[in-house]
């Protein structure tokens, strides 16, 4: 075989990888797997699948006896005027009273485009985040009542359900629509490859409980929410939903009767990381689960959040009781944020969420500064300045004068790994966050960041070659990054961190879009607030 036609056999099967299964390929699939372990996942699944596929061929078999019983009927001889004509029902016109809506767009006009985002972004507040693991062992109050933990073993199987499911995950991450966004928003195939290497490298060296060392519920937060970027879920991935499905059932069982979750840093920076994670899953998999874990993750966060609109370490709603008042903590506060969105958009019902994202944005206000940019826990012009960016443009207030004057503070950033870099000790962890607004801002600031970025990561990444086997069992490379910041989980988090920055094309819409989903009423804020500011509505 010649080279030219190894090629394009190579071409042909990436193409197909695009593509969902053929019948006789999944028919074939199962029965391989029926043969293994019956203690396999590969085993449990296949039975699944016996399911599916039997009721599939039962339909068929259904269709071809009653069409030939039909034929067999002979006209009625009384009145053989009547003619009897059968219309069978399009699927693509009409939609069964039982079919799945995406719980993002079920309010929006009939018209309007769908949106994906059902994710804000996310990182890790390396300013603070420390490598000493501190588990928590303090019991729960004894009026508060203990919950039993969804279970473990099996609990986030996800099953392909025969209704159609186009809606759930939030289209701009399906891979027809994703190859569209890239292009347009900047990105290419070189872009794309480094981010499946990047998610091979986070395959290879996940532990055997599911999670990453060495910050393990924060890294496994980090990494869910990486491969939930570029749409990996349970059972539909058939290269990583195994790994997804893993790091998930290690959340769910990490997570306390409270809530609260075992194994956390210090500062507690890994809880609201790790309810992020489980809001975006739920929002994309509709797993009960999963949603029962994210909802009690949630309510830490809301019963935290001071009246000022922030947060402190541990979710604490106190006072400082070094000053006596409150200490709104802008890196830690990101975190918070964006796991109320991703909770909103994913259409959980928790007491007070409403409240606690319409306070929010006050919070970050009162660490702006005059001049453009967010301070630590004060106003200021530093690294955290793209935080406050960030969350701001997510709760709907990107027209908002901080808003605008934080970007143009901004404009002077480049993209780099060098950690004597004037900006930041933790340069990509205020970078990922500046990419994530820039990419919202869009126009020339964007194109020129983009140009910049996309040619230093691709050339920064670290290669393995063939280190793995995909799930079609050929050789691929594997990838990661080490940054030069100063606080950093590395090399899980330094990898997560580029990586999703490689994925902002497709994995939210532009908060500037008409496609961005809209909050309630009582979720805004309005001229009456405190310290009052016009809320742009369009991209909450």
């Amino acid at each position: 075989m010649n080279t030219q036609n190894t090629a394009l056999i190579l071409r042909r099967e990436r193409y197909l990888d695009f593509f969902e299964p053929s019948y006789p390929r999944r028919l074939l699939t199962m029965l391989l797997n029926l043969r293994k372990p019956r203690s396999s996942p590969e085993y449990k699944v296949a039975l699944m699948d016996m399911q599916r596929l039997s009721a599939q061929a039962a339909a068929v078999l259904f269709t071809f006896v009653a069409l030939s019983l039909l034929l067999l009927i002979e006209p009625d001889p009384v009145k053989p005027d009547h003619i009897y004509e059968f219309q069978w029902a399009d699927p693509a016109k009409e939609q069964t009273p039982t079919q799945l809506v995406d719980p993002v767009t079920a309010d929006k006009p009939a018209d309007a485009t769908p949106s994906d985002d059902a994710a804000a972004l996310a990182d890790i507040d390396v300013a603070t985040f420390t490598p000493n693991v501190q588990v928590n062992t303090e019991a729960s109050t004894p009026n508060q009542q203990a919950q039993p933990s969804p279970t473990v073993v099996d609990s986030v199987v996800q099953i392909k359900s025969m209704l159609p499911l186009n809606m759930i995950s939030g289209v701009s991450r399906g891979v027809g629509v994703r190859e569209t966004l890239l292009t347009q928003g900047g990105g290419n195939r070189i872009t794309e490859d480094t981010v499946l290497r990047a998610l091979r490298w986070l395959k290879k060296n996940q532990q055997a409980d599911g999670s990453w060392n060495s910050q393990k519920v924060a890294m496994t937060g980090l990494a869910v929410l990486t491969f939930l970027a570029h749409d990996e879920r349970p059972a539909y991935s058939p290269e990583f939903g195994e790994t997804v499905k893993k790091a998930l059932e290690f959340l769910l069982g990490s997570q306390k009767p409270d809530g609260h979750f075992n194994g956390v840093d210090g500062n507690e920076y890994a809880h609201p990381v790790a309810a992020y994670a489980l809001c975006e899953a739920y929002g994309m998999t509709l797993n009960p689960n999963v949603k029962a874990a994210a909802e009690k993750a949630l309510v830490p966060i809301i019963k935290g959040q001071h009246p000022t609109g922030g947060w402190n370490y541990k979710m604490d709603p106190n006072v400082s009781l070094e000053d006596g008042k409150y200490r709104d903590d802008t890196s830690y506060m990101g975190w918070c944020a964006q796991a109320l969105k991703a909770a909103k958009l994913a259409k959980l019902n928790v007491e007070g969420l409403d409240k606690a994202i319409k306070l929010t944005v006050k919070g970050f206000q009162r660490n702006a500064h005059p001049n453009g940019g967010f301070g630590y826990t004060a106003p200021g012009q530093g690294g955290l300045t793209s935080v406050g960016t960030l969350c701001m443009q997510l709760l709907g207030a990107a027209n908002a004068p901080e808003v605008r004057k934080s970007l143009a503070l901004m404009d002077n950033w480049k993209p780099s790994f060098d950690e004597k870099n004037p900006l930041s000790g933790s340069l990509q962890y205020s970078y990922y966050y500046a990419t994530q607004a820039k990419f919202h801002a869009g126009g020339k600031q964007w194109d020129d960041w983009n140009k910049e970025m996309t040619a230093l990561y691709v050339k920064a990444q670290q290669i393995e070659k063939c280190a793995i086997k995909d799930d079609k069992g050929r050789d691929v490379d594997v990838g990661w990054w080490i940054n030069g910041d100063a606080h950093t989980d590395r090399p899980v988090m330094d990898t997560c961190l580029a990586a999703l920055q490689l994925m902002v094309y497709y994995r939210n819409l532009p908060t500037t879009s008409h496609a961005a989903v809209k909050p309630p009423d009582e979720a805004l804020a309005t001229a009456a607030d405190k310290g009052d500011l016009s809320i742009m509505t369009g991209n909450l």
